[in-house]
Parts: structure tokens; C-alpha cells; sequence
């Protein structure tokens, strides 16, 4: 028996979050789905399955982690991308102790936040951003439950992507919805709709209304460090189609929202599309 750790990623879309639901797509489902098809385990339990942590519905990971014990790593290894669906593949392997769990043994996670909106105010949203730097009360940031709201983030940074705007966050551990609520507040910062004192209030008093959390779509699960080293997994010719093919839909997207929204075109008897909506687009 051995106990491996997996480099798992996925695109969001098609999935219903990461953990395992009835009569749902996920990415748990999918991945012990899987393992018991190449008869790595019977039950995932007794494997000791588990990932570092959720995403949800819509959220994408580029190094999300899994785990679990079997007495066929080899054929893990070898084969496990081939029977995983094209959205999801195993990016790389590494052996870990039999005590290890990606979730309790993280050190720290690492969030990107992929804004839509074209040429926000970079400098604000970055003023912002630094705030939340350090240990806060992430209450009104967040689905908090009966969890400790207090939270660590250990670094806080926006930079330019293109016309648009993209946020790494990376702190020990994060709440329920905590960084799409974040990126919520950055959005506002770069329409000049919030300022540092702003969140800093909210940060110290933990009373009041919540921010909202931002579309699913913008996050990725970037990176676990786990202070372990993976070994390189080649990704099955499916996965890598399916990454071609999701860019190409998203430029015909893009060309036909074009197409549609261009000034003076008249969308079935609307009010025609302005110079203004247009410079949005």
C-alpha cells in the first residue's frame, strides 16, 4: 500500500462544485469515479481520500490537491488521466506519508481573481487590497457559519491583465465565498466606489451588511503549498482539446457579442447599441 498526492486541475463550468453531491457532477465524484474503474479502491474512505479543499460551482483549479492510499500506485500514475473526464486531469504526482492530508497539512493557499470589467483604477484597487493584508475579522467578507471569522492573508496584489484586472491572494487558510466577497470590494475600488477607510471599517467592526460574493467564473484555486514536490503528469490528449476548444468558444463568443453589440445595430426592435455600452464591452 502506498499513499500518493495528486496535482488535480479543472475548469468549473460543467462541475456542481468539488465535493462529492447525490445525483451531481463534481470533481470529487468524478475523480473517485475514477479510481474505482481502474480499482485503485473500493471505498474511498478506507483510501483515505481527500481534497485540500471546496471550490464552488463555476470556480476553476489550476493546483487543487488529492490524496489517497492504494496498492497499485503505478497504474495511479499511468492511467488515471485517461479515465478522468476531458475538464479535469491530474497535473502531477509525488508519494507522501501515510499521515498526510491535503487539507490539514497546507501550509498556505493561493486564490486568483480574474476581473471582467475592462481599465479599472489598478492604484485603488491595489490601496485596497493592502488593507487586508495581516489577521482580520473576515465577517462581513464572507459565509462565515460557525466558523472563526478571523483569517491570516499573508500577501494581497493586483496587477494589469490585458485592458482588465487580475488579483493573487494568498493566506493559510480562507472562509466560505471569502475571496469572491474580497473581489467584490476590489471591483468597487476600481469604479472609485470604495476606499481603504471603507474596509477598514468593515474589517473592525463585524456588525453591518455583507458584501456580496463575486461571479464564480473569475476564481481560480491558483496554488496549495503543501511543502511538497510533484512530479510532472502529462496531460491526456482529450484535456488538452479540451483547452483549445474552451479558448476558441470564448473568441467566438467574443466575435459574436461584437457582431451583435457594435454601435447603431438594432437588437430585435431594442434601442440601439450606443457608443457608450459599446466602449464597455
Amino acid at each position: 500500500m502506498k499513499r500518493l498526492g495528486f496535482l488535480v486541475s479543472y475548469f468549473g463550468d460543467h462541475f456542481f462544485g468539488s465535493q462529492m453531491q447525490p445525483d451531481r457532477r463534481t470533481v470529487e465524484g468524478e475523480f473517485i469515479a475514477a479510481c474505482r474503474s481502474l480499482n485503485l479502491f473500493d471505498d474511498w474512505r478506507e483510501a483515505g481520500f481527500a481534497f485540500s479543499g471546496r471550490t464552488d460551482r463555476g470556480v476553476h483549479a489550476r493546483r487543487q490537491m488529492a490524496a489517497f492510499t492504494t496498492d497499485e500506485p503505478e497504474r495511479a500514475i499511468s492511467t488515471l488521466n485517461f479515465l478522468l473526464p476531458a475538464d479535469c486531469w491530474c497535473a502531477g504526482w509525488a508519494p507522501v506519508p501515510e499521515t498526510f492530508h491535503p487539507r490539514y497539512n497546507a501550509r498556505q493557499r493561493t486564490y486568483r481573481y480574474f476581473f471582467p470589467d475592462p481599465d479599472p483604477d489598478i492604484a485603488a484597487m491595489q490601496a485596497v487590497a493592502d488593507v487586508f493584508v495581516g489577521t482580520h475579522d473576515f465577517s462581513r467578507f464572507a459565509r462565515v457559519a460557525d466558523r472563526n471569522p478571523r483569517r491570516t492573508i499573508l500577501s494581497s496584489r493586483v496587477s494589469a491583465a490585458g485592458s482588465c484586472a487580475v488579483y493573487e491572494v494568498t493566506g493559510e487558510s480562507f472562509l466560505w465565498n471569502m475571496v469572491r466577497c474580497m473581489a467584490t470590494a476590489l471591483t468597487a475600488a476600481g469604479k472609485g466606489e470604495m476606499t481603504p477607510e471603507d474596509v477598514e471599517k468593515r474589517l473592525s467592526d463585524p456588525r453591518g451588511a455583507h458584501f456580496g460574493p463575486a461571479p464564480a467564473g473569475g476564481l481560480v484555486l491558483w496554488d496549495i503549498d503543501c511543502g511538497i514536490r510533484f512530479q510532472p503528469i502529462e496531460t491526456d490528449r482529450r484535456s488538452g482539446g479540451y483547452c483549445r476548444s474552451f479558448c476558441r468558444e470564448w473568441r467566438v463568443r467574443k466575435k459574436v457579442v461584437e457582431s451583435l453589440c457594435r454601435p447603431g445595430v438594432d437588437l430585435g426592435g431594442e434601442k440601439p447599441v450606443d457608443e457608450e455600452l459599446w466602449n464597455v464591452i
